[in-house]
């Protein structure tokens, strides 16, 4: 079975001048480069902080609709707050460039046909973690302010924790990735200093929509630079290496991170780091999944605590006053290895983000 390779940030954040530093980024590099994503390993983020990060969000989305529904800002994008189940739609449902990436995957690897499919079922929150630029920004929805649930006065505190260890682990490893394609240290990170971050869990009501092959979010790209995920209760979470064109199940091991690579960083590389073979998460492919096995086992030992999948995820985004063009050392490296690529051109970052949430229904297109 094929498994994403595992790169130590400790190794990395101990000294980035070290041979086992210098492998790691290198490695880093590497495994974005071929597969599009790498899990990462480090210590500093405790399962106990994930766990109550976990048990937070399945509280919040067992509470009655018409609380969630305060929690709505569809007016910045649902860019804050909660979407609802059946609101944001996978690009790749409707897309002609993914499709043809999904015409070209071996009949047995390719995901579950989205025809039909229409909106994911799993609801979301973003929590944005970004720091306010000194400058005026050309894009206010990315500065829209936080959403606070009435229900959970210590809000703030509780997500913010888990988030904090998110960032920090993502940070490290734009670090690690710079170095590791001959960057300066600092060239993603101080591009994305003013980010529009998102802490994201999703979350899928398993009671509801637990069901063979149920589509819990489809086939597609994150938008963003990079996506970290922490482990979650239940597996499900699928990729697709550039490197094999075949669907990896996702194993996350204690002290390990996945990262995945968004439109943001294809952009900055001129396609040297694809985000094209994407995350596709779907439930019970078999009859004896480990997703039933999982349900099971959660049901025996918690019974008293509500079903839902919660994902463990964080968007991490470039500045949106960023002009997002292809670096072009890059670019030539991408060419060199893998032929022509398609002219990206530039955009800033804020223009990026508003087309992409018009492509899956959050946002209205122009």
């Amino acid at each position: 079975m094929l498994e994403l390779p595992v790169v130590s940030l400790d190794d990395y954040l101990r000294d980035p001048t070290s041979d086992s530093g210098r492998k790691a980024a290198q490695a880093t590099a590497e495994a974005l480069i071929l597969t599009g994503a790498v899990v990462v390993r480090d210590s500093r983020a405790p399962k106990q902080a994930n766990d109550r990060f976990l048990d937070l969000f399945e509280d919040y989305f067992a509470q009655e609709r018409e609380e969630l529904v305060k929690d709505l800002r569809p007016e910045v994008g649902y860019q804050v707050g909660v979407t609802l189940e059946n609101t944001e739609r996978p690009k790749c449902s409707s897309d002609d460039e993914c499709l043809s990436v999904i015409a070209l995957l071996e009949e047995t690897q390719r995901p579950v046909d989205l025809s039909g499919h229409g909106a994911d079922p799993k609801c979301r929150w973003f929590h944005r973690m970004s720091e306010t630029p000194p400058y005026p920004s050309a894009f206010p929805v990315c500065s829209a302010p936080n959403v606070t649930p009435r229900a959970f006065p210590d809000w703030e505190v509780r997500v913010n924790e888990w988030g904090g260890f998110m960032k920090q682990a993502v940070e490290g490893v734009t670090r690690m990735l710079a170095v590791g394609l001959g960057l300066d240290e600092s060239a993603f990170l101080s591009a994305g200093k003013y980010g529009s971050h998102l802490l994201a869990p999703t979350a899928t009501d398993l009671e509801k929509y637990g069901k063979l092959n149920t589509i819990f979010a489809g086939f597609h790209t994150d938008l963003n630079f990079l996506t970290i995920h922490g482990q979650s209760r239940y597996p499900g979470l699928h990729i697709w290496a550039r490197n094999s064109g075949k669907r990896i199940p996702v194993r996350i091991p204690p002290e390990c991170l996945l990262v995945q690579a968004g439109k943001q960083l294809e952009w900055a590389t001129g396609g040297l780091i694809k985000g094209k073979l994407p995350k596709f998460e779907n439930v019970f492919r078999k009859r004896f999944s480990l997703t039933v096995q999982a349900m099971e086992r959660r049901k025996r030992d918690f019974p008293d605590r509500p079903l839902n999948r919660i994902s463990s995820t964080f968007f991490w985004h470039l500045s949106p006053d960023h002009l997002l063009q292809p670096d072009p050392i890059l670019s030539k490296m991408a060419q060199d290895r893998f032929g022509p690529q398609k002219d990206y051109g530039a955009m800033l970052v804020g223009e990026q983000v508003q087309r992409e949430l018009g492509l899956i229904a959050l946002m209205p297109s122009n």
